[in-house]
């Protein structure tokens, strides 16, 4: 999938939008999710070797839910089930908001196989993830949401936590 595929250049566009900077270059080591890392807070993109444009959402969640004071220094995504939850919903909120089908994200090939049932949910109105990214400030619930007087998820009141 080479940069100017049209999904994977409006991702990088909405990336650097939202402050999540993107490089792009040739990845030669074999990654966590194939042709993309994360070094001191950036996502490295090798183009010329992605499969799954929508997996750029989710690493860049992981870069969005990290907490600010350690984000410049991320480089090794942490084992953390609630981050991870929370990177999740994140990565649908920003296919919501750029306008792409959420099963670019989660597709059936990722989140090793359950990328469809993670759409089916979300489509079908659940929200896995959904209070992690509340309590870090960064998103309100339905109710939540109407008692401030702001939109639901997947709106987001904020894209870095």
């Amino acid at each position: 999938m080479a940069l100017n595929d049209p999904v994977t250049a409006r991702i990088i566009s909405f990336l650097g939008e939202i402050g999540i900077p993107v490089v792009i270059e040739a990845l030669d080591e074999d990654t966590l999710l194939p042709a993309m890392t994360v070094r001191y807070g950036t996502l490295v993109v090798d183009p010329d070797r992605l499969t799954w444009s929508g997996d750029l959402l989710h690493e860049a969640g992981h870069i969005a839910v990290t907490d600010p004071a350690a984000r410049a220094s991320l480089s090794e995504i942490p084992s953390d089930p609630a981050e991870e939850m929370a990177a999740i919903a994140w990565s649908y909120a920003a296919a919501v908001e750029i306008g792409l089908d959420p099963r670019i994200v989660f597709h059936d090939d990722g989140y090793v196989g359950g990328g469809g049932y993670l759409a089916d949910a979300f489509a079908e109105g659940g929200s896995p993830g959904l209070p992690i990214l509340q309590w870090f400030g960064m998103t309100a619930d339905r109710r939540t949401a109407e008692k401030q007087g702001v939109a639901p998820f997947p709106h987001m009141l904020r894209w870095l936590r």
